[in-house]
């Protein structure tokens, strides 16, 4: 049996990438958007470095610098705040006609508490106690946590950038205490979360009156308009 064969024909191979297609596609998408990055980073970086006269580094000295991790992380930071929040508000929060809402009244299935003799249960939910617990709020603490975690990030790649620049300058080096509130750090933040929000707001908007065939994030083409969920 080829090679060929095995990894594309084989019946195995097409029910994995049948059953994981959504989340393997984004994944090779941010793959090739993270390398472009990278690459592109690197040829801007160097270009500053020697318009202003500095030595130029390596990609291996650039994938440390604070440029590159700056870069990254505060996107990173965003999405998963707008993820975390948009999780958490739609817990309690509606919007009528829209298919990222639950329905206006009544209970969902989204909202019963986990039966554990319930078929393929997970084992948390079979485990129950304070495992459960926390397992009902996996997702939100997961996307709070990589939230933070990227926040984080940001900011040292923030701090080590603008240190940076400051050391090419002979000026004084800031200190971590009074770049928190550096309006270049918060600026980098707010430019990126105005646009995570106003993503959501359009997305909950727009499906209100706007259908997309085939999709579990439109309604049903022949929906109305004020009915709300998917």
């Amino acid at each position: 049996m080829s090679l060929a064969y095995a990894l594309f024909i084989s019946p195995t191979m097409k029910r994995f990438f049948r059953n994981n297609g959504l989340s393997l596609i984004f994944l090779v998408f941010f793959i090739i958007a993270l390398a472009g990055q990278w690459l592109t980073g690197f040829k801007e970086y160097n270009k500053e470095l020697s318009e202003e006269g500095q030595a130029t580094v390596s990609l291996t000295e650039y994938s440390l610098s604070g440029h590159f991790i700056q870069a990254t992380f505060e996107n990173w930071e965003s999405e998963f705040l707008q993820m975390a929040l948009f999780v958490l508000f739609t817990i309690s929060l509606r919007q009528k006609g829209s298919s990222e809402s639950k329905k206006l009244e009544g209970e969902e299935e989204v909202g019963r508490e986990p039966d554990p003799k319930r078929k393929g249960a997970p084992w948390p939910v079979r485990r129950d106690g304070w495992i459960l617990s926390l397992y009902k709020h996996s997702l939100s603490i997961a996307l709070l946590l990589l939230f933070l975690l990227s926040f984080i990030l940001h900011f040292y790649g923030s701090l080590k950038d603008e240190n940076q620049q400051l050391s090419e300058k002979g000026l004084p080096l800031e200190t971590v205490g009074n770049y928190i509130t550096d309006s270049r750090f918060w600026f980098e933040s707010f430019q990126n979360w105005q646009s995570e929000f106003l993503s959501v707001f359009a997305i909950v908007a727009l499906s209100i009156f706007l259908r997309q065939k085939g999709s579990p994030q439109s309604k049903p083409v022949d929906a109305p308009n004020d009915e709300t969920g998917e």
